[in-house]
Order: C-alpha cells, then sequence, then structure tokens
C-alpha cells in the first residue's frame, strides 16, 4: 500500500489542485442553479475567458502584477457578464429550464467562437508567476509549487464561501429566497436583486478561475465545454446549493481526473460518468444537498 502511495503520490496531488480548481468554478454554479434556479450553461465559456485574458494581459511568462492584473480584470469581466445574463434571463425564469439552457449555451457558443477568432485556434500556454514556477520535494517527490499554491487558495476559498453562505446576512437572505420566495417578498425584499447578486458572484469566480488554471490547462478552444461537462458532474453529485457538496463533489471529480487517469487511463470516463450514474439512483438530490434547493 505504501508503495502504492508512493508511486502515484504526484498524481494524488494533482488531483486535489484539480478538485479545488472545479470547486472554485462549481460552487458558483451549484448556487446559481441550486438557489436561483437559473440554468446558466455558460459558466465553461466565463472559464475559458478568464484564461484567455490571463494569457492576454499577464502573457506566458507572467510577473506577479502581470498575475494579479489579470486575476482582477478577470473579476470584473466576470461580475459584469453575470450582470448581463441575469438580466437576459429574467424574463425566462418562468418558462423553464429549457429556454434557458438554450439561452445561456447560445451565448456560451457565440463566446467560444468570438474567443477563438479574436486569440487564434493554437493553444496560450500560461507558466506561474515567479517564485511558483519551481518544484519542491513533497514525501521524496517533485512537486510544481504552484499548484500546491491552488490547493491552498482553494481550501480558502471554500472556507470563505461556507462562512458567507451560513453565517451571513447576505447567506441567510439567499437561503430564505430558496426556501420560501413569497415570503421573501411580503417582507419587502427584491428577489431580482438577490438573484442578480448570485449570478453575478457565481460568475465572477467562473473567470477567476480560468485565469488561476491557465498555468494547468492553458487556454485553447474547447475547454470551456470540457470544464462545464465536469462543473455540472460536480453540482449533481454534491446536491445543488451545498457548499460542502460541491467541495467533496469537486475533491472526488479531480481524483477521478488525475488518478483515474494515470491508473485506468482507458477507463477514466466511465468511472466518472458511472460514479455519476450511482449518484443519481440512490441520491437523486446529490450527496449534500440542500433543503429547499430545486
Amino acid at each position: 500500500m505504501l508503495s502504492w502511495l508512493d508511486a502515484n503520490l504526484v498524481s494524488i496531488l494533482n488531483g486535489v489542485a484539480i478538485g479545488f480548481l472545479l470547486f472554485i468554478l462549481a460552487i458558483g454554479l451549484s448556487l446559481i442553479f441550486g438557489m436561483m434556479d437559473v440554468l446558466n450553461l455558460a459558466h465553461g465559456a466565463l472559464f475559458l475567458l478568464g484564461a484567455y485574458l490571463a494569457w492576454a494581459i499577464a502573457g506566458g511568462d507572467p510577473s506577479w502584477g502581470g498575475f494579479l492584473l489579470a486575476i482582477a480584470v478577470a473579476a470584473l469581466v466576470g461580475l459584469a457578464s453575470g450582470g448581463v445574463l441575469a438580466v437576459a434571463v429574467e424574463p425566462l425564469r418562468r418558462r423553464g429550464h429549457l429556454d434557458q439552457a438554450l439561452l445561456t449555451l447560445g451565448v456560451a457558443l457565440v463566446a467560444a467562437e468570438l474567443l477563438a477568432l479574436l486569440f487564434g485556434r493554437d493553444v496560450r500556454g500560461i507558466d506561474p508567476p515567479p517564485g511558483l514556477d519551481r518544484g519542491v520535494v513533497v514525501l521524496g517527490d517533485q512537486y510544481p509549487v504552484y499548484r500546491l499554491a491552488l490547493i491552498g487558495v482553494g481550501l480558502v476559498l471554500a472556507v470563505v464561501a461556507h462562512l458567507v453562505v451560513e453565517r451571513t446576512t447576505v447567506g441567510s437572505l439567499i437561503r430564505a429566497t430558496v426556501a420560501d420566495r413569497d415570503m421573501v417578498s411580503a417582507i419587502g425584499v427584491a428577489q431580482h436583486r438577490v438573484r442578480f447578486a448570485v449570478l453575478g458572484l457565481g460568475s465572477l469566480m467562473a473567470a477567476v478561475a480560468g485565469v488561476l488554471g491557465g498555468p494547468i490547462y492553458g487556454a485553447r478552444p474547447g475547454l470551456d465545454a470540457t470544464v462545464l461537462i465536469l462543473a455540472l458532474v460536480v453540482v449533481v453529485i454534491g446536491g445543488l446549493g451545498s457548499v460542502r457538496g460541491a467541495l467533496v463533489a469537486a475533491l472526488l471529480i479531480g481524483q477521478i481526473e488525475s488518478l483515474g487517469r494515470a491508473v485506468l487511463a482507458d477507463a477514466a470516463s466511465f468511472i466518472l460518468f458511472g460514479a455519476l450514474a450511482i449518484v443519481l439512483i440512490l441520491w437523486p438530490q446529490g450527496l449534500f444537498a440542500r433543503q429547499g434547493a430545486r
């Protein structure tokens, strides 16, 4: 057992890093869909936009200033994009998820094609900023510092997201909107403002996740569809509207993506969607679905 762990330590750590990156991406999608009942299939396009912004602003070999500037710009662009999406889907809220899916999917396809025309169809590689572009020895194996830093950032964001949703007035308002929208309206709270805020923050996190994922995935056409599928799997397995569920599911999918492909390369996709099928059969609402989430 110890020899197996030693042989696969790098893959396990990669799975943790990918898992936390997926968590940063998927938590916004989980809150948007689970709490606000809005199906946003443009989430992957926002991740791709963040990756291209990292390459355009910071370059392939970014300085710290350029990398932080890319994160700030991606956050602002993501927030603005979330506001635009909120306005676009507002008239469709009472027409079901299919109309929302078609609208946001159309936005995603148009955005992906515009990005490909603007930046080309080649893979744009992005290095980590100085100091994070080296390796350190972890239990006898060399491992990239950037991925360890990404794990730390993911942990911090997981704690912050949990505290915001569970311990703050804003989180209470969001949970109340899920549990009883009519009562929230009756006490004078404008629900559309809550929806706009959640969509904006969720889109912001997706774009920032794209910048953070740039040194791992680069920026390339098709990346938006790949990460969107993984984020949707995370949301379904973890349960809508659950921070804990998104974290557990993201770490699980990260291990399947990394360790599964290293050990059982030909069966990794079957394991991924097999896990999804098992959860849907045994726990149709997800492992940690929040009560009231749709």
